[in-house]
């Protein structure tokens, strides 16, 4: 599979699945973690939720970018 390739669909992937089941799964939470929480609770949580969300993104990365093996 070429770069391109792979690089399209990685890209639908994180938009159109990835992202909005993350969200989605981060708003049933925080409404279950956050009312009546302290305000940094609610800090960590949010920086928390702001930096996972990157992780399969960086796992994607170098599958993305690995050359094609030669046939």
């Amino acid at each position: 599979m070429s770069r391109r390739t792979k690089t399209l669909i990685a890209a639908i992937l994180i938009v159109f699945v990835w992202l909005p089941v993350y969200a989605l799964f981060i708003a049933g939470l925080q409404w279950r973690i956050l009312p009546g929480a302290s305000w940094y609770v609610a800090l960590l949580f949010y920086a928390l939720a702001g930096t996972v969300w990157i992780v399969p993104i960086g796992l994607a990365l170098p599958w993305m970018y690995r050359e094609p093996r030669a046939k």
